[in-house]
């Protein structure tokens, strides 16, 4: 057994790997600029935790996401590994630690976004690291091509300078011809050996469903199959709130997933979902990256996206066990519409965007010249109350600032208290002593969290509150006493939206937005909502098209709306025992998967054809599913 398949087998207990990952992860292994293309769901975080463990030192993953950096950091702990990522939920003094964690050899792996790269703070410690390997995670957010542009991706090939020897692996799940050509210049890698696995996922289908009720029509498949496991995928927090509440009313137990949930809740909801406890999850975008369940049986968008890269991401979070699984997009009359609305909207005229940059600045009474890697919560609708703003053109404006690379915009997320003694144990010891109103807390504290001293933890305010026995304020008035006294370092609990400053305040006449992150982007845009455009009212295979879109070729699928409109649905007998037994062909599947499969066949005559084959004694019936005799 080689080393990644040792690896492999000790922190994840698989035996073998999937198609193409281990030559992936070889590669990067012996020291080779690496380029992977994998379908969603095909394992890309394998491809380079595993090189990241059997090379000597620390690997850097550049990711574009906060929740995604947060799941695989928690899933690489669960297994022993020294994880941690840097996010702008984090204050400067907790950042400051976990670098110098990773210089001194304390970390295994290091998660950032791209912006942080730029820092001073960050660059300086990055030259004093052992690294491994460098990677970067969603790369297709490098390329102006794509479809999450992020210009501080450009800057990742500068590390190279500090590191030369690093090998650097990129890897996307959704890149264009012109895409995968940009992440290999835009990062100068030397000599890549390019992995790219066909995008085709056979045991999917893609369906478009126009309706005049999209509530309707949803409810009407939920109650079709309500005992498998589906993601309903919404474009707004308003939404996904609607749609609980409709299929709530209809008696239809259902979770929900949005940035704005709090870490309790989201944790409830997520673990409901992955016992199969609750079957349906209806979610916004925030919801499926690392997420790996196998067995969602549909992926239905309620509100679709308006490109094809985000969409096929999204759709391809069903059927990830190879079973045979749905995706549908609901679409009515007025979608293509409120939809070209929402591209035009995310681009405000670039006046709008500088007073926006000015407003919050004086809002925050930030002065010229100051504020370089500061973060402050910002509650927008007081932004814009004080300044006479519209809150859809200045969210859409914070994002371009973004893009423009001068702030850091982290959306509404709830993120909770952060906490660590600053001071060592005589000096507390010293401090519990003479202040005993506080003594229970610092006890507590001690005891729950070994590492404290070290390491900054969440607090659960609730729990702490009710095992010291005060009440939520009190145990707030005790932690700001240990602050103001210099014993803990704390981030407060929040639930706003946060801006970090990547530079110092520019004056208004220095103050300027590029063409790459706005004209150039902007007619990008449009071109990308016309493809999907294109999808959505296709008369051609569906599958077929989308892998047109990736530069890839595959014959008609035979099973999306289009091909299965193309079929007689009155097929005779023996087609339709052929039909089943192919379905059936190296795995079992019960009557209601079956039937989700074939939903344009009446249900009498799938049951008289299984019927026919389990007499024939082709098929057998056990444990509940039909399987091969």
């Amino acid at each position: 057994m080689n080393k990644s398949q040792e690896i492999l087998k000790k922190y994840w207990g698989f035996d073998s790997f999937r198609a193409m990952q281990e030559d992936i992860i070889d590669s990067a292994i012996y020291g080779k600029d690496t380029v992977a293309l994998m379908p969603t769901g095909g394992g890309k975080s394998i491809c380079f935790q595993i090189p990241g463990i059997a090379r000597e030192g620390i690997c850097l993953v550049i990711s574009p996401l906060i929740s995604l950096m947060q799941d695989q950091v928690e899933q690489l702990e669960t297994k022993g590994i020294r994880a941690k990522a840097i996010t702008s939920m984090m204050s400067y003094r907790e950042i400051d630690i976990t670098l110098d964690n990773a210089k001194f050899d304390g970390l295994d792996f290091l998660y950032t976004s791209p912006e942080r790269l730029q820092s001073r703070l960050f660059i300086e410690r990055f030259k004093q690291m052992k690294v491994s390997l460098i990677v970067v995670d969603e790369a297709h957010c490098i390329s102006e091509w794509g479809h999450d542009f992020r210009p501080p991706y450009r800057k990742i090939s500068e590390l190279r300078k500090y590191h030369p020897e690093v090998p650097i692996i990129a890897l996307t799940a959704t890149a264009t011809k012109e895409v995968k050509e940009d992440i290999i210049l835009q990062l100068d890698l030397k000599n890549p050996t390019v992995f790219e696995t066909s995008f085709q996922r056979i045991n999917l289908s893609y369906e478009v469903h126009t309706v005049e009720n999209k509530q309707q029509a949803l409810l009407k498949w939920v109650q079709k199959f309500p005992h498998m496991c589906g993601i309903i995928y919404c474009q707004t927090r308003k939404s996904v709130k609607e749609v609980a509440n409709f299929l709530l009313n209809q008696g239809i137990k259902t979770g929900i997933y949005h940035g704005g949930l709090d870490a309790s809740m989201r944790n409830t909801m997520m673990t409901s979902w992955m016992n199969d406890e609750t079957h349906v999850m209806i979610a916004t975008n925030a919801f499926g990256m690392g997420i790996d369940k196998p067995n969602v049986r549909y992926v239905i968008h309620y509100e679709f996206p308006n490109n094809i890269e985000a969409y096929f991401q999204e759709a391809g979070r069903a059927g990830r066990d190879g079973k045979e699984s749905r995706t549908l997009v609901l679409l009515n009359s007025r979608d293509i519409s409120m939809t070209n609305e929402t591209v035009e909207k995310q681009f405000p005229p670039i006046h709008v965007v500088k007073s926006t940059y000015r407003a919050l600045c004086n809002h925050l009474k930030l002065a010229i010249g100051s504020g370089e890697g500061e973060s402050f919560p910002v509650k927008l609708n007081e932004l814009c109350k004080a300044y006479k703003l519209e809150i859809i053109e200045t969210y859409q404006s914070l994002k371009i600032l973004e893009m423009n690379g001068d702030i850091l915009f982290n959306e509404s997320t709830f993120s909770p208290t952060r906490l660590k003694f600053s001071v060592g144990n005589t000096v507390l010891y010293s401090f519990q002593i003479k202040y005993e109103k506080v003594a229970k807390l610092i006890s507590f504290l001690s005891r729950s969290y070994p590492g404290i001293f070290d390491h900054f933890f969440e607090l659960d305010e609730t729990i702490c509150s009710s095992k010291i026995g005060v009440s939520l304020k009190e145990l707030e008035n005790q932690l700001i006493f240990l602050e103001q006294n210099g014993i803990i370092d704390i981030t407060w609990k929040s639930d706003l939206p946060k801006v970090t400053f990547l530079h110092e305040r520019l004056p208004d006449d220095y103050m300027r937005v590029s063409d790459e992150v706005y004209h150039n982007r902007k007619i990008r845009a449009f071109k990308r909502w016309e493809n999907m455009q294109k999808y959505l009212l296709s008369s051609h295979c569906r599958e077929q098209f989308i892998l047109n879109y990736f530069g890839q070729e595959i014959e008609k699928c035979g099973k999306c709306d289009f091909c299965k409109n193309l079929k007689n649905v009155a097929i005779s007998i023996d087609e339709l025992k052929n039909i089943l037994l192919n379905q059936l062909h190296e795995k079992s599947i019960s009557l209601d998967e079956i039937l989700m499969i074939n939903d344009t066949i009446h249900t009498e005559n799938i049951k008289n054809a299984l019927n026919s084959l389990i007499l024939q004694e082709l098929i057998i019936f056990e444990n509940g599913k039909y399987l091969i005799n």
